[in-house]
């Protein structure tokens, strides 16, 4: 938009009608965000990662919600076995997201399978 008002600026020195120059700056605008958009870094949609460590902050009862914290930020965390209670600063595994919240296993039912 600036770079259309310099334009326009140097055109008002030959051109001194004011309806033309303001008619003339939104149509070189709206050429000039047109074109630099396709100069512009596409926006990535960020996917959580599977297998990743959080840390429970909440205890999570069997079949309701607790707090994590993933990658620094606090999320809503469910168990993805209902019968198992996961305690507060325990290692957990994320393994999906579903809408924000995040479907948790923990760290020792890993272990234990090995």
């Amino acid at each position: 938009m600036g770079l259309s008002a310099i334009v326009v600026g140097g055109i008002a020195l030959v051109v001194p009608y004011v309806n033309l120059q303001v008619f003339l700056w939104m149509i070189l605008s709206g050429v000039f965000i047109f074109l630099t958009r396709r100069f512009q870094p596409r926006s990535r949609v960020t996917i959580l990662e599977d297998a990743k460590e959080a840390e429970t902050l909440t205890d999570i009862p069997p079949g309701d919600t607790g707090r994590v914290i993933y990658e620094g930020n606090s999320w809503r965390a469910r168990c993805e076995d209902d019968q198992i209670t996961i305690r507060a600063h325990q290692k957990v595994i994320v393994v999906r997201r579903e809408g924000t919240t995040l479907i948790v296993i923990p760290e020792t039912l890993l272990d234990s399978a090995d």
